[in-house]
């Protein structure tokens, strides 16, 4: 798992590259574009420094509905700190099998977000 989710580096992407991720935000989407949603907001850029820089930005939206069911199947609160694991541990998905890397607005679903959370459960639990 990640230790920290605000600057990290994942990959390989299936063109066997790593890419830099900054965490930059992450705003109740009702207003910023009128949907039930957290958003979180990342930028990438390819790490290999014989790469073309190719930069970009990506939103994952986590929709409300499915992070209050996942937090209650969970018996835990929506918290800042989970949304952006979320968010990252769904990024690192996207790029590590390049689905949906042509949009800069993703949603992220029940069944990807409640792997997830689970994954983050079972980290948050194991003595460090």
């Amino acid at each position: 798992m990640v230790e920290n989710f605000r600057n990290f580096e994942t990959g390989p992407d299936p063109f066997g590259r790593s890419w830099k991720v900054a965490f930059r935000w992450q705003q109740n989407a009702i207003s910023i574009r009128h949907a039930d949603a957290i958003d979180v907001k990342w930028e990438i850029s390819c790490a290999a420094p014989d790469q073309e820089n190719e930069e970009q930005e990506k939103v994952v939206a986590l929709p409300l509905p499915v992070l209050i069911r996942i937090a209650a199947e969970q018996k835990r609160s929506i918290t800042d700190s989970w949304c952006m694991k979320l968010g990252g541990l769904h990024l690192i998905e996207m790029i590590s099998t390049w689905q949906d890397m042509d949009k800069q607005l993703v949603t992220a679903n029940y069944d990807e977000l409640s792997a997830y959370a689970a994954r983050i459960a079972i980290a948050d639990h194991q003595p460090a």
